[in-house]
C-alpha cells in the first residue's frame, strides 16, 4: 500500500503567514492610494497643457479672438470654472457641471469658441478634473484678460509626487512660473496672476 504525503497544518500556516507578510510589504511599497493620485495628477497636467495649447492656437488663428464669448462671463470679473464662482485659490463653492453641450463653441466652462479655429477644434470636448468636486477642492479653473488676450488655467494637485514641496523636478505647483505656489497654473498671462 502506497502512503500519500501531504503538508502539515503547521507548514500551511507558515506559508500563509509568509504570503501575508509579503503582500503587506508590497502594498506598503507600492502605496496604491498615491499611485491613483499620481495618475489623476498626470491627467490634470495633460488637460491643463492641452487647454493652454488649444487656447494659444485659437488666439493665433481666429480672426477676432474672444476669450469670454460665453453669455454672462466677463474676463477679469468672473472665473469660468467647472465649479460656479470658484477662484484661483480654490475657496469657491457652487455646483459641479455634470454635462456639457457645444462645449468647444464657447458655451462650456471655458468660454472660448475653439470651433472657429481654422481646420476645426483641436479638442473634441472640454476636459473636467478627474475628481471634480467642491468638497475635495479638485476642479479646473479658467481666468482671462480679453483686452490683452491673456488667459490662465489652474488645477490643484493631490499626490505627494506633484504637489508643492515634492522632491526633485516633479513639483509642478511651485515651479510652473505662477503666482500661487500651491496651484498648478498654465497659460500666456505674464506671471500667471489673473
Amino acid at each position: 500500500m502506497r502512503q500519500v504525503k501531504g503538508f502539515t497544518l503547521i507548514e500551511l500556516l507558515i506559508v500563509i503567514a509568509i504570503l501575508a507578510i509579503l503582500a503587506t510589504v508590497v502594498l506598503l511599497v507600492i502605496n496604491p492610494v498615491q499611485m491613483f493620485a499620481q495618475a489623476r495628477d498626470s491627467q490634470r497636467i495633460y488637460d491643463m497643457n492641452t487647454l493652454s495649447n488649444a487656447t494659444a492656437l485659437y488666439l493665433t488663428t481666429a480672426t477676432s479672438p474672444d476669450l469670454d464669448s460665453s453669455g454672462g462671463f466677463v474676463c477679469g470679473t468672473n472665473f469660468g470654472t467647472s465649479v460656479t464662482g470658484a477662484s484661483e485659490n480654490f475657496t469657491g463653492s457652487g455646483t459641479i457641471y455634470s454635462a456639457f453641450t457645444s462645449v468647444t463653441t464657447g458655451l462650456g466652462w471655458v468660454p472660448v469658441a475653439y470651433t472657429s479655429i481654422t481646420g476645426g477644434s483641436p479638442i473634441s470636448a472640454l476636459p473636467m478634473d478627474p475628481t471634480n468636486t467642491v468638497a475635495s477642492t479638485y476642479y479646473y479653473t479658467y481666468a482671462c484678460d480679453n483686452t490683452n488676450k491673456w488667459f490662465e488655467f489652474n488645477a490643484n494637485m493631490e499626490s505627494d509626487r506633484y504637489r508643492n514641496g515634492a522632491s526633485g523636478a516633479d513639483d509642478v505647483e511651485s515651479t510652473d512660473g505662477g503666482d500661487t505656489s500651491t496651484i498648478y497654473e498654465v497659460g500666456n498671462d505674464p506671471g500667471l496672476d489673473l
